[in-house]
């Protein structure tokens, strides 16, 4: 497992990733179930003022306490790319469930070196949960609801639960694995966008496997999955890559993986 660096500001991180998170929540409330309107990028999702207006907002805190670090938000693109130090944000990911009023969405935040991801929170500002996972040491979650964060133990994929945002993002090259998987598991359900990863170092869920993902969609997931006892690999089980095929495979029981990768290599020809 990858180490923190050996100049790691680990203090100064945590603090500007929390204010930022704080932020983030108080900007976001207001906006929600008031009929925002949104628009849709150029990829077909959509976006709201409340996305734009909370990046905005994340950024001036991450900038402000930590000025030499890079910063790549979904809204507003990368700076400080020359920094080996980098925040990658999605104000609000799961839009869609946003805009309906569905409390399943929530705001990453995480922070590479070299392309590692270090750090990452997950941040519910409706119920009030919040995940934190720091490279090499044990996820926190710290919430007023039950929740220890820790996976399951569960070894045998017909046991397992399945989860994944929405059938829409399974392009077609990978359905036929999804389905082979989603066929061998217990059970398959279906939306959750971040708040799934959550659940899953909840021990609540104990497969997730969603194509189409961009950086900002998984950086700040894998310390908090793998802080509580999980793993997060590209469908083959190679590490996730920001130039990667856009595959994130999170399991709760690494016993899982070599039946999961196999299953989800299915090609119907």
């Amino acid at each position: 497992m990858t180490t923190l660096p050996h100049d790691f500001p680990h203090d100064a991180v945590l603090e500007a990733a929390i204010a930022a998170a704080d932020v983030a929540r108080s900007v976001i409330m207001p906006f929600f179930r008031r009929g925002v309107r949104a628009d849709d990028k150029s990829d077909a999702s959509p976006v709201t003022v409340a996305d734009r207006t909370a990046e905005r907002a994340i950024r001036a805190v991450l900038s402000e306490r930590l000025p030499g670090f890079g910063l790549m938000g979904e809204e507003f693109g990368l700076e400080g790319a020359d920094s080996p130090y980098r925040w990658v944000i999605d104000p609000i990911d799961g839009t869609r469930a946003f805009i309906t009023g569905r409390p399943t969405f929530g705001t990453l935040i995480a922070l590479l070196h070299n392309n590692v991801p270090l750090l990452g929170v997950i941040d519910q500002p409706v119920t009030g949960e919040r995940w934190i996972g720091l490279r090499g040491a044990p996820t926190r979650y710290l919430s007023g609801l039950p929740g220890i964060p820790a996976t399951r133990a569960c070894a045998d994929v017909a046991a397992a639960e399945l989860s994944c945002t929405a059938p829409e993002i399974l392009d077609a090259p990978h359905r036929p694995g999804f389905d082979a998987l989603a066929a061998a598991a217990r059970r398959t359900s279906w939306g959750g966008d971040c708040y799934a990863y959550g659940l899953l170092a909840l021990g609540q869920i104990d497969i997730i496997a969603e194509c189409t993902m961009k950086i900002w969609d998984w950086a700040a997931l894998v310390p908090i999955v793998e802080g509580a006892g999980g793993r997060m690999t590209d469908w083959s089980g190679q590490p996730l890559r920001a130039d990667g095929d856009g595959t994130v495979l999170a399991v709760g029981d690494a016993r899982l993986m070599p039946c999961v990768t196999g299953l989800l290599s299915t090609i119907v020809t």
